[in-house]
């Protein structure tokens, strides 16, 4: 993707914010900051680091391929959770379209790779924010690349919600994988 096509993308998504938010349609409903969702994460830990992935064209295209979910993303950021020298776990700050805006969402897993929690960090839909709820958000607890993460399978879509709930679960699936693919294959500190 060249210099001028992101710009163009990103001057779309902001005019369309502009006019979305000017006509009254998107409210944004922050509950977390980076900082304030890894204190949630992590709150005996002490330091919190960081690792960030650059992912070429043709990794992201393998890595999409193989977890089924969209990697459009350029480079990915895991932080790290220690204490002294024993690793508390694993977080990743992601985003997953919902119908009209992105939804930021944070995830937090144990050191094995599993999924220990899932919050929402910024809702921007007027509809379908009942995934913020904590009913839908403890599906994802104790899941692994082994679970198969799909909408009316294994993960039960919040009526009204439904293409929130679809992002979600894509970017759940896509979180997963990436932690295992980037991570954990081969043991990667930070």
């Amino acid at each position: 993707m060249t210099n001028r096509t992101r710009f163009c993308s990103a001057l779309r998504w902001a005019l369309f914010a502009l006019l979305l938010g000017a006509s009254g349609l998107a409210q944004a409903q922050t509950f977390y900051t980076a900082r304030t969702v890894l204190a949630l994460f992590f709150p005996s830990s002490q330091r919190v680091t960081y690792r960030r992935f650059e992912l070429n064209a043709e990794l992201r295209g393998k890595l999409a391929q193989r977890l089924g979910v969209p990697v459009a993303k350029e480079a990915y950021t895991f932080y790290y959770a220690l204490t002294g020298d024993k690793l508390d776990g694993y977080a990743l700050i992601d985003e997953a379209m919902g119908q009209y805006m992105p939804i930021t969402y944070a995830i937090k897993f144990s050191p094995q790779g599993s999924v220990q929690q899932v919050e929402i960090m910024v809702y921007r839909e007027n509809y379908g924010s009942e995934v913020t709820d904590a009913r839908f958000r403890k599906q994802f607890v104790g899941k692994t690349t082994a679970d198969p993460l799909l909408l009316d399978s294994d993960i039960v879509a919040v009526s009204g919600a439904t293409l929130s709930s679809r992002a979600l679960t894509g970017g759940l699936r896509r979180g997963l994988g990436l932690l295992q693919e980037l991570v954990l294959r081969d043991k990667v500190s930070p």
